[in-house]
C-alpha cells in the first residue's frame, strides 16, 4: 500500500459528494498483482482499489490485461447488489450491464467522448476497444475491476488495428478526474441497483449498444458452434440472438462478433 498520488487525491476530494458509499477507504498500489484480488482481501463495500500497474492483471475467461505503468487506470471496486432492497437475484445479475453504463457515462463526463458498449462488458471508442470490466465474486460481496487504456502505451503495438485509448480518442487526459467520474458514475448506477430502477439501466445500456441489434454473431454452445443475428437483451441482461431454431439467451461464454 502507497500514498495516494496528489493528482488522484485532488479530484476524489473534489468529486467526495458524488461518491455516496464508494471511495471509503480508497486504495493505492504503486504496484500490485491484481487490484480484483486487492479489493477481494478488502471485502469492505464501497473500497476502491486503484494500481500504476499490474503485474498480473486479468480479463475475461483468464486472459491477461496488459497492465504497464503510468498508461492506463486500474480499478476495482467492492459492491454488494445481494442487500438490494427488490430482487437482489436481478440486480446481482445486472450488476456488470450498470458498470459498463457507468464508465460510459464516466468516460463522457470528462471527455466528452462518446463511447459505446459491446455485450457483456466491453467500451469501444471508434470501433476500437477502449476500456474493460471484470466482475468477480468474493465472499458475499462481487469485486468489479475495470482498466482504461490512458495512452497508447497501455496496449501491445500489435493491438492497435483493435484497441484504442483515450489519449488517441480525446485531447484531455486528466488521471484523477477519469478516476473522480467513473466512480462517481458508479455511484449513481449502484443506487439504482440497490432501489431497483433496473429499467433505467437496461435503457441506458441499450441506447449505448448498438450491436445488440441486428449484428452477426457466432458462440460455442453445447451442441457445437451457433451463429445468429443479436436482438437485444432482456430483463436479466441476457443476450438475445436470432437462429434458424428460434431466438436463443446467451448469459456466459464466448461471444465473436462479425
Amino acid at each position: 500500500m502507497d500514498p495516494l498520488p496528489t493528482d488522484l487525491a485532488t479530484a476524489i476530494e473534489a468529486a467526495r459528494p458524488r461518491l455516496g458509499p464508494l471511495a471509503s477507504p480508497l486504495v493505492f498500489f504503486s504496484t500490485v498483482g491484481s487490484t480484483n484480488d486487492a479489493a477481494a482481501a478488502l471485502a469492505t463495500e464501497g473500497g476502491v482499489v486503484v494500481a500504476e500497474e499490474q503485474t498480473a492483471g486479468r480479463g475475461r475467461r483468464g486472459r491477461a490485461w496488459f497492465s504497464p505503468a503510468g498508461s492506463g487506470l486500474y480499478a476495482s471496486v467492492v459492491l454488494a447488489p445481494g442487500r438490494a432492497r427488490a430482487d437482489s437475484r436481478r440486480a446481482t445479475t445486472l450488476l456488470t450491464i450498470a458498470a459498463g453504463v457507468a464508465l460510459a457515462e464516466g468516460l463522457q463526463a470528462c471527455s466528452g467522448l462518446r463511447v459505446d458498449l459491446k455485450w457483456p462488458n466491453d467500451l469501444y471508442a471508434s470501433g476500437r476497444k477502449l476500456a474493460g470490466i471484470l466482475a468477480e465474486a468474493a465472499h458475499d460481496v462481487v469485486v468489479v475491476g475495470y482498466g482504461i487504456n490512458l495512452t497508447d502505451a497501455a496496449y501491445p503495438a500489435e493491438l492497435r488495428d483493435r484497441v484504442t485509448s483515450l489519449e488517441a480518442e480525446s485531447s484531455a487526459i486528466d488521471r484523477g478526474r477519469v478516476l473522480a467520474e467513473t466512480l462517481a458514475a458508479l455511484a449513481r448506477r449502484y443506487s439504482d441497483l440497490l432501489e431497483g430502477r433496473f429499467d433505467a439501466i437496461l435503457d441506458a445500456w441499450r441506447e449505448r449498444a448498438p450491436a445488440a441489434s441486428g449484428a452477426r454473431v457466432t458462440w460455442t454452445a453445447a451442441g457445437g458452434s451457433r451463429s445468429g443475428v443479436t436482438a437485444g437483451v432482456d430483463r436479466d441482461g441476457a443476450l438475445l440472438v436470432h437462429t434458424r431454431d428460434g431466438v436463443e439467451r446467451i448469459v456466459g461464454g464466448e461471444v465473436v462478433w462479425g
